[in-house]
């Protein structure tokens, strides 16, 4: 009786085990985080959201705002320094994009989800320890961005379409004599504005010669408000897609795809019709063409 008590026991504890796992290999993942949704003051909110940042243990890189009713902060830390350091161009993932949006009559709260971006970006490093001081900093959130969210496995070998680029097709945009060559000439054509284009931060990986580089792009195919005008148009802002970016990385500075980037932060948005990509069918070459003026 005893045996077979215990038998039964240890098929249930198998049947569990085997559960869990399925659940675990089926966990999908969204691109943003929304924090809050509700009528407040909007000049309010971005201090509030400034101040829970940095009392979470954050660190703020850089702020913006793209146009009317948004505003962006770039916050970063040690643990995402540390993720990035270890991974080849693991300098895309070593911030989160943090957003403070007017949709209508309420003020949005949200931020770019680590799980999500350091998958995309392919991090040699897990974010969950990340996500955990995120959601003790912001408060608990509910993530979105995706109906059904993406697995780890497609986020890592994530492309749009057939032909479309992934995350190791980025452009180049230019080559220099020296990383710190780079910078500096990089860093004057931001000061100079090139290309409509700004500084919004700079974050430098520890233990490499690689930087990232946030840029506001007010001018041209891929200006912000430009691309958002037209796509971000649905329900939940997806603000905190923003600002672009440019890595460099060694003496060589690259920018992800528009076709890439854009499309992990809108992974719903149909090809065709209103408020999709083919309206912002520019975009992706008017980012680099902006960006490319900037390392020129």
């Amino acid at each position: 009786m005893n045996n077979t008590l215990l038998k039964q026991a240890g098929i249930l504890i198998a049947l569990f085990f085997l559960v869990s796992l399925n659940a675990w290999s089926e966990e999908t993942f969204k691109p943003f985080v929304l924090v809050s949704s509700e009528a407040t003051d909007f000049n309010g909110a971005v201090d509030t959201t400034k101040n829970k940042l940095q009392s979470g243990g954050f660190t703020i890189a850089g702020e913006y705002s793209p146009y009317d009713g948004a505003h962006v902060i770039v916050v970063t830390s040690d643990e995402l320094q540390a993720a990035a350091a270890k991974s080849e161009f693991g300098g895309y993932g070593s911030v989160i994009r943090v957003s403070v949006t007017q949709n209508g009559d309420k003020i949005e709260v949200a931020y770019s989800n680590p799980l999500y971006w350091g998958k995309a970006f392919r991090l040699a490093e897990d974010l969950t320890a990340v996500a955990n001081k995120m959601e003790s900093a912001m408060g608990k959130g509910e993530p979105f961005g995706s109906k059904d969210g993406l697995k780890a496995k497609k986020l890592m070998k994530y492309h749009y379409k057939i032909m479309m680029p992934y995350f190791d097709d980025p452009h180049t945009l230019g080559s220099f004599d020296s990383y710190a060559d780079a910078m500096a000439k990089i860093n004057e054509g931001l000061a100079a504005g090139k290309g409509g284009v700004s500084k919004v931060f700079e974050v430098k990986i520890p233990g490499k010669d690689e930087s990232l580089i946030g840029v506001a792009i007010t001018e041209g195919d891929g200006a912000d408000k430009n691309i958002m005008d037209k796509i971000d148009v649905h329900g939940t802002r997806h603000t905190a897609h923003l600002p672009y970016a440019m890595l460099v990385s060694g003496n060589k500075a690259y920018t992800l795809s528009g076709k890439f980037r854009i499309a992990l932060s809108f992974p719903d948005l149909s090809m065709m019709g209103k408020g999709s990509f083919m309206e912002i069918m520019d975009a992706p070459s008017g980012i680099e063409n902006s960006l490319s003026s900037v390392a020129k």
